[in-house]
């Protein structure tokens, strides 16, 4: 099969892309998310996917979807962010663009696109984490796609950490993207500029003493700049980071761990810390073959990338 089509639907934006064999992006589109009308996004994609069939011989169509798809990959249950429940997306958009539509968790498309063409290219086990606002990933074993019975394996971010926790969107307690992920960082951020600690005046004077305008991105780039607080408060979500991971290794044994999402930008900040928690919680660490941590390298474009491939191997 040739080209194919990958379309990533995020909360705000929704990339779309022409992918050729060797996951290469040719063509791309981008478009804000109508995420309050289910309809409306239906409408817009399908009107990119049509304008792209017009230079581009294509001959199906991925889309990766935040939130919980069925197991025939062909309806989203629910999503978090955007008002579908028992969606059923494909066959929407295969009446808009008369092409066969596959559709997936956008990070079980992630870390396909990771896995053939990025972090994981050279093994055939792979865990991705992305670290964002919250956590997601996908899990590769024997070279395919474990997506449960159900089609939502995967949502490792909802790994319980902490019992009676920090209250959690999904309803739960304790759950790990509530302490290593962007959320995590704002979080504990403007705890600290609230509690007047001398530490983090140089952060309080970037955003007027307003916590509200602290941003993950902000924090980051202090760190990166030398500022002791902010490296610090970066390790401790390398730390959750490297925990949870050193759980889920003691389940699946991937062979590669790759990282990616916004919070993964800090580097090695985020990830020197995260490998030293990986190890020192690791069960048996000396008598076990361990997995390699690395940045995930397809960057946004590795859930449209994914998506497009995964249609192709339908």
């Amino acid at each position: 099969m040739g080209l194919t089509v990958g379309v990533d639907i995020g909360g705000t934006k929704i990339a779309v892309g022409v992918v050729d064999v060797d996951g290469t992006v040719i063509a791309h589109d981008q478009l804000e998310t109508p995420a309050t009308d289910p309809t409306l996004i239906g409408d817009a994609v399908g009107r990119s996917v049509n304008a792209l069939k017009r230079d581009h011989q294509v001959e199906a169509v991925g889309v990766g979807a935040a939130g919980f798809v069925d197991a025939a990959r062909r309806s989203v249950l629910f999503a978090p962010n955007i008002k579908w429940i028992d969606e059923p997306l494909a066959d929407r958009l295969e009446d808009l663009i008369d092409l066969p539509v596959v559709i997936e968790n956008d990070a079980n498309a992630a870390a396909w696109g990771e896995f053939r063409f990025g972090a994981g290219a050279d093994v055939d086990d792979m865990l991705l984490v992305t670290v964002g606002t919250g956590i997601g990933g996908g899990i590769i074993q024997g070279g395919r796609l474990d997506r449960g019975a159900f089609g939502v394996a995967g949502e490792i971010g909802h790994l319980r950490m902490v019992p009676a926790g920090i209250r959690c969107g999904c309803g739960q307690y304790g759950c790990w993207e509530q302490y290593a992920s962007g959320r995590a960082l704002v979080r504990e951020t403007r705890d600290r500029i609230s509690a007047g600690m001398a530490q983090a005046q140089p952060l309080a004077a970037l955003i007027d003493g307003d916590v509200t305008r602290i941003t993950g991105q902000m924090v980051t780039e202090q760190a990166q700049k030398g500022d002791p607080l902010a490296i610090e408060l970066i390790a401790d979500v390398g730390r959750w980071l490297g925990e949870g991971i050193a759980s889920l290794a003691a389940v699946i044994d991937p062979s590669v761990v790759a990282i990616g999402g916004g919070v993964a930008k800090a580097g090695a900040l985020l990830l020197e810390p995260a490998h030293a928690s990986f190890l020192r919680t690791l069960s048996a660490p000396v008598y076990r073959p361990q997995a390699t941590l690395r940045p995930a390298s397809l960057g946004n474009d590795a859930g449209m990338i994914g998506a497009a491939d995964l249609a192709r191997a339908r």
